[in-house]
C-alpha cells in the first residue's frame, strides 16, 4: 500500500509541482485547494490517476482526511502581492487558522508536516544575505504585513507544536521562485515582465530598479523542499538561489530573451518593498547537500517557452478579481 501525502494549496504554482514530484516518487497524493488563487489546470493531468485525489476545501476550516497520512505539505497561501493585497484577511487566516488545522491533523495522524514559509519573514532586511538566524525587519501594520506576519505566526505555531506536542515539523523559507505553471498576471516581476513583452507593452520597473532579487528555478526548489522533508532538521532552512540581480538588469535580460522592442518605464516603488533579497544557503548545503543547479538563463528560456505556448486570451486577460469572502 502506498504511503499517503496531503498537499494543501495543491492547485497553485508550487503545490502542483509538489504533486508531480510525490506522484513520481510513488506516493498516493491527496490534493487540497479552495481555488481562490489556484487553478485546476495545473493538476488536471493527475486527476485520472488511481493514487491521486482532490479535495475542494479551505484549510482555514476543519480538515478531515480518513485513513493514514505519512506527510503533510502545507502550501496553501496566496504568494504574490497582487493576491494578498486584494485578499488580506484570507491570507492571514490560511497561515494562522489553516496552519493550526494542519498541525492538529498532523498530530492526530502522527504525520510529519512541512510548512511553506517565505523570505518575506525577513521583511526589508538590514542583514545581507539573509541567514536563518536573522529576525527580520517587518512592518506589522503596513500593506505587506498581512502576508509577512501570517508567515511569521506560521513558523511560531509550528515550533510550538514541535516543542509541546512532539509533532515532527519542518520549515522551509522560500525565496523568489519561477517556472512553468506560474500565473502570467500574478504581479511578480518575472511573469509580469514576460507578460508585458508578449503583449507588446513597455516593461514596468518599480523604483529605480536597483533593488535586488535572487531567482530559483522551480525544479531546484522542489528538490530542496523534498530533501528538507526527508531530513532530521526541524528549524527553518532557506531554500533559494543565491545568485543576485537588480530588477533593472533582470528586466533587460527579459527584453533580450523575448526580443521585444519595448522600453523600460519606471513607477513609484510600493511601500515596504524589500531593497535586497538573497538567501544565505549555508544550512541547505550542509544539512541537505542541496544547492541550485539550473542557471537563470536556462530556467528563463524554459519559462518563456511555457508562457509563449499559452492561448492568446490567457496572455491578454486581466488579472482575475477575487471575491471578498469570509
Amino acid at each position: 500500500m502506498k504511503e499517503r501525502v496531503l498537499i494543501t494549496g495543491a492547485a497553485g504554482f508550487l503545490g502542483s509541482h509538489l504533486c508531480d514530484r510525490f506522484i513520481k516518487e510513488g506516493y498516493a497524493v491527496i490534493a487540497m485547494d479552495n481555488l481562490i488563487t489556484g487553478d485546476m489546470r495545473n493538476i488536471e493531468h493527475l486527476m485520472p490517476l488511481p493514487h491521486f485525489e482532490f479535495y475542494h476545501h479551505d484549510v482555514s476550516k476543519y480538515i478531515h482526511i480518513p485513513g493514514e497520512l505519512k506527510y503533510i505539505m502545507h502550501f496553501a497561501s496566496p504568494a504574490s502581492p497582487i493576491d494578498y493585497l486584494k485578499i488580506p484577511i484570507q491570507t492571514l487566516k490560511v497561515s494562522s487558522l489553516g496552519t493550526h488545522n494542519v498541525l492538529g491533523l498532523a498530530r492526530a495522524k502522527k504525520a510529519r508536516v512541512l510548512v511553506a514559509s517565505t523570505s518575506e519573514v525577513y521583511g526589508d532586511p538590514n542583514v545581507h544575505p539573509q541567514p536563518e538566524e536573522y529576525w527580520g525587519n517587518v512592518n506589522t501594520v503596513g500593506p505587506r504585513g498581512c502576508y509577512d506576519e501570517a508567515k511569521r505566526f506560521m513558523e511560531a505555531i509550528t515550533m510550538a507544536y514541535n516543542n509541546v506536542h512532539g509533532v515532527e515539523t519542518r520549515i522551509v523559507r522560500i525565496f523568489n521562485t519561477y517556472g512553468p505553471k506560474m500565473r502570467l498576471n500574478d504581479g511578480r516581476a518575472l511573469p509580469a515582465f514576460i507578460g508585458q513583452a508578449l503583449r507588446g507593452e513597455d516593461i514596468t520597473v518599480f523604483g529605480d530598479g536597483s533593488q535586488t532579487r535572487s531567482f530559483c528555478y522551480v525544479d531546484d526548489l522542489v528538490e530542496g523542499i523534498y530533501r528538507l522533508l526527508k531530513s532530521d532538521y526541524h528549524m527553518p532552512v532557506n531554500v533559494g538561489n543565491p545568485v543576485e540581480i537588480t530588477i533593472k538588469d533582470f528586466a533587460e535580460e527579459v527584453i533580450k530573451l523575448t526580443g521585444t522592442t519595448q522600453k523600460i518605464i519606471y513607477k513609484e516603488l510600493p511601500k515596504d518593498d524589500p531593497k535586497q533579497r538573497r538567501p544565505d544557503i549555508t544550512k541547505a548545503k550542509e544539512i541537505l547537500g542541496w544547492e541550485p543547479k539550473v542557471s537563470r538563463a536556462e530556467g528563463l528560456k524554459i519559462t518563456f517557452d511555457y508562457f509563449k505556448s499559452l492561448p492568446q486570451e490567457e496572455i491578454f486577460k486581466d488579472h482575475k478579481e477575487f471575491a471578498n469572502k469570509n
